[in-house]
């Protein structure tokens, strides 16, 4: 019977160090999740922004820390002026109410207007009466509720205050980091992860820009469409769907939901109308703009593209929804670059024999070989002609193992070999 060895101390040590720092691992992941959706979400805005920054750069001949000054700036004023056309209308209106409202008040009291009529028709007043105390307790709690939500409103600025700083320093510092962590890998693994980044950093920002520019279409398409049928506040509207069409798959018809309550206040025709017109640019949008568009810079199956979104959606919320898609696209370029290099991919250009000699540089030397060959054979057997010391040049079956020199006319089969 075989004598049990002891388990070696050192083993012990390493399984227990193992467990340890696993456990330190994951509490960490977790107790810090916060910080790194904010550093998931500035290194997807610093990826969108890095284009224009270089463009700026390379064509006003600025440092790079004012073309990013400048971007961030024309940003900044974009989106503000976005949120002074969707609120502006929304604070006319509140305040035209409140203007409004002892008279509204007085039509209800005497039973005059529309909403005097529903008051007496529902006896609206006793069962306000009624219910007073309700009331009043609803109106008591409203303020703590409003405490809580101020609050939430102030710690998602920060949150994009620290967005917004990140972003910067990641496009100020990022390739020189970048480049020094590539600089401990071996040259052929360095092309090989520059290669992987810039295919990760055009399905980034193809995916955003195209998201865009259809968000922008939807915005005009409603916008229009509610002109000619002469609903109000068009612009808040065409906004608002323009906004929810970021929303990938069910955003249209986020955006078109309201639009359309709109347009059936204002008028029966009008709200059949916009239903019609949903319905043909929804179908647009999904059989036209997305395979011109998104087929160009994100080409993600269909079933990909909506389990992305619900995994998104479940660990994130609305920001995981915007990020899935691209997530997704970044995921299948690497796993694509995995692939490729597991399996062996084809070269850009077939190349000829042991020493991999590309098929151009062998079209040359073979045409080469043809036009000063031709009538100087017996000049090349002789050795007459040539100038004291000159060295006869190679012969074709010595540029290449697979040539001889009856068939450096002919072209050889390229023989594609795997990376």
């Amino acid at each position: 019977m075989a004598e049990e060895r002891p388990v070696p101390v050192k083993t012990i040590l390493v399984s227990i160090g193992l467990v340890v720092a696993s456990y330190v691992a994951l509490y960490l992941v977790v107790k810090l999740v916060h910080i790194w959706t904010l550093m998931v979400v500035a290194l997807f805005f610093a990826i969108l922004f890095t284009p224009p920054v270089d463009f700026l750069k390379r064509h006003l001949h600025v440092t790079k820390g004012i073309a990013t000054t400048l971007v961030l700036l024309l940003t900044l004023g974009l989106v503000a002026g976005m949120m002074y056309a969707f609120i502006s209308p929304l604070v006319d209106q509140t305040r035209h109410f409140v203007d409004r409202f002892p008279v509204y008040l007085e039509d209800a009291r005497a039973g005059r207007g529309p909403v005097g009529h529903l008051v007496r028709k529902y006896d609206l007043d006793q069962k306000f009466e009624d219910n007073r105390t309700k009331i009043n307790d609803a109106i008591s709690g409203a303020g703590s509720s409003v405490l809580k939500y101020s609050r939430k409103v102030f710690a998602g600025v920060i949150s994009g205050l620290t967005v917004l700083v990140l972003s910067i320093l990641m496009i100020l510092y990022g390739p020189q980091m970048l480049a020094n962590g590539l600089g401990a890998l071996s040259p052929p693994r360095q092309e090989r992860c520059k290669a992987v980044a810039r295919d990760c950093a055009r399905a980034l920002t193809g995916y955003a820009m195209g998201n865009l520019l259809i968000s922008v279409i939807a915005g005009v398409c409603t916008f229009i469409a509610l002109w000619i049928f002469g609903v109000p506040f068009k612009g808040v509207l065409a906004l608002f769907v323009g906004f929810c069409d970021l929303i990938p798959l069910i955003g249209a018809t986020l955006g078109a939901i309201p639009t359309i309550l709109v347009a059936f206040l204002h008028s029966t025709t009008a709200g059949v109308g916009m239903i019609i017109v949903y319905v043909v640019y929804q179908q647009f949008e999904n059989h036209v703009l997305q395979v011109a568009i998104m087929s160009k810079t994100v080409n993600i199956n269909q079933l990909v593209v909506i389990t992305s979104v619900l995994i998104g959606v479940e660990l994130a919320g609305f920001l995981g929804a915007l990020l899935a898609i691209p997530v997704a696209g970044v995921l299948q370029v690497i796993a694509r670059d995995v692939w490729d290099n597991r399996t062996g991919r084809l070269k850009h250009e077939p190349t000829i024999g042991a020493d991999e000699i590309p098929v151009s540089e062998l079209d040359d030397d073979t045409s080469g070989a043809d036009t000063s060959g031709a009538d100087t054979s017996g000049a090349d057997t002789s050795g007459a002609g040539d100038p004291p010391g000159a060295s006869d040049p190679p012969d074709a079956a010595d540029a290449h193992p697979l040539a001889d020199g009856a068939d450096t006319a002919g072209d050889p089969t390229p023989v594609p070999y795997g990376d």
